[in-house]
């Protein structure tokens, strides 16, 4: 079946020609009761086109919105809801400004030059230390994923010196606690469902 380009071109085409149909009735109805009465039963099949958005707050609001913008805003009932406005259609939103800030190192990301920021900020002492041993795990892992290859400590110490114009260093210690971290975040787990049935294999035995 072919479909009819000649037919008049539907506000919203989400809904069908069907619903765009009944609105175009509604429109023909001159007693205003029995026009409240149709809008409402328009309201509804439409709801019940979306039954899986029924939950979503003023999700109402916007189909009596649809119906009004269907209706070409010419649609004399009781609108439970302040519908939009014919003049807010077509108004565009505010530009939202393009990022200025420029990033040294667009690889290691915005993220990372903050969090090399905060460090600067925090007291000596341990929490400063394993924050340093994260930031520098981390940037070997962006770096590597960028590269696509294996990455020296030095170059991630030079690139950590310079990020943190030379507040941060990559001491012996941190390298230390970087081994650690990775240790601990990839030690296989103990698969303790396997040990119960060890066990009961091993009573058995005895």
């Amino acid at each position: 079946m072919q479909y009819n380009t000649q037919q008049k071109r539907m506000p919203l085409p989400e809904y069908g020609r069907s619903i765009q149909n009944m609105v175009n009735h509604a429109l023909t109805i001159e007693d205003r009761a029995e026009r409240q009465r149709c809008a409402n039963t328009i309201i509804n099949i439409m709801g019940n086109m979306f039954p899986h958005l029924r939950d979503v707050p003023d999700f109402k609001h916007k189909l009596w919105d649809h119906l009004a913008i269907m209706a070409n805003f010419q649609l004399d009932i009781d609108y439970p809801y302040e519908i939009i406005r014919k003049d807010n259609l077509n108004t565009k939103p505010e530009s939202i400004p393009y990022p200025s800030t420029k990033i040294r190192y667009r690889h290691y990301g915005r993220t990372l030059e903050v969090l090399i920021k905060k460090a600067i900020e925090f007291p000596e002492g341990d929490e400063k230390q394993n924050l340093i041993a994260l930031i520098c795990n981390h940037m070997k892992k962006d770096y590597m994923a960028w590269n696509k290859d294996t990455v020296d400590d030095r170059k991630i110490s030079d690139d950590l010196t310079e990020l943190s114009d030379g507040k941060l260093q990559m001491t012996d210690s941190i390298v230390r606690l970087m081994a650690e971290r990775i240790d601990l975040n990839y030690r296989p787990k103990v698969n303790n469902q396997n040990n119960r049935n060890n066990n009961r294999n091993n009573k058995r035995k005895y």
